[in-house]
């Protein structure tokens, strides 16, 4: 069947029945927007989102599996998202920052077709803000990443930051070295820094972050530069400000 030009497809994505049923039954006044799919968790509704081509999802932050912003990372940026959220004050305050749309639950019908009318102005426009971005800002203070997820061919892997040996940034996209592999995701390498604990995770160049738990010692490298080996042999370049740091963080 062709697609109308006023239908908008919607995958619903939440891990409770209940939050699931109330959006189906909200959106039943929106004859505009049709239903293709539901996700009881984030490694579904990234499936979904392959197989069905939603124009929205209406996606639960806090889901088993993969929570919502890591989901955000796995889509299409052009797929418009309104967040449903039980989120403190300080994340909702994030998300009205950035331009995000999201619904605080609970929420009436009112407040959910306000959400679908602002959506309707922008689908199908690339979302302002990467996933990584939004959801460090919605991170209460002092709080940090303790896993990346990145999609590596049709693989999709969950990485404990504690299995990071160090971080390689090219451009707009960094290099993970893990576990005796390395995996590329699209995200810069400073906002993957503000992400990590900064007592384990250091600047030591300006295009490599490093776990300070791998480094075995500091060896000169030309006149004035030094590298970091690491317990397994390899060596990661160290600038001057970069030794500055780290020595900092190791208390040397």
């Amino acid at each position: 069947m062709t697609k109308l030009a006023s239908e908008h497809r919607v995958l619903v994505a939440d891990d409770e029945e209940p939050a699931r049923r109330l959006v189906v039954e909200y959106l039943h006044a929106h004859p505009s927007f049709i239903l293709v799919g539901e996700a009881k968790h984030g490694l579904e509704a990234v499936t979904l989102a392959s197989t069905e081509k939603p124009d929205l999802i209406l996606l639960d932050v806090q889901m088993p599996k993969l929570d919502g912003f890591e989901v955000l990372g796995l889509i299409p940026s052009e797929i418009a998202v309104v967040f449903t959220t039980a989120f403190d004050e300080y994340a909702v305050h994030a998300f009205e920052v950035h331009a995000v749309d999201y619904l605080l639950k609970p929420f009436t019908a009112e407040r959910f077709a306000q959400a679908l009318a602002r959506v309707e102005k922008r689908l199908g426009a690339p979302r302002a803000l990467g996933a990584p971005e939004l959801a460090q800002a919605a991170r209460a203070p002092g709080t940090f990443l303790d896993r990346l997820v990145i999609r590596d061919g049709a693989e999709i892997l969950i990485i404990p930051t504690r299995s990071i040996d160090f971080v390689k940034g090219q451009d707009d996209y960094v290099e993970v070295f893990h576990e005796g592999r390395s995996s590329l995701t699209q995200q810069t390498l400073q906002s993957l820094e503000t992400s990590l604990e900064p007592r384990q995770f250091v600047r030591v160049h300006r295009s490599y972050l490093l776990n300070v738990t791998r480094v075995a010692r500091l060896e000169p490298w030309g006149h004035s530069s030094k590298v970091a080996v690491l317990a397994d042999g390899r060596t990661v370049p160290v600038s001057r400000s970069g030794e500055a740091r780290l020595k900092a963080v190791l208390g040397v």
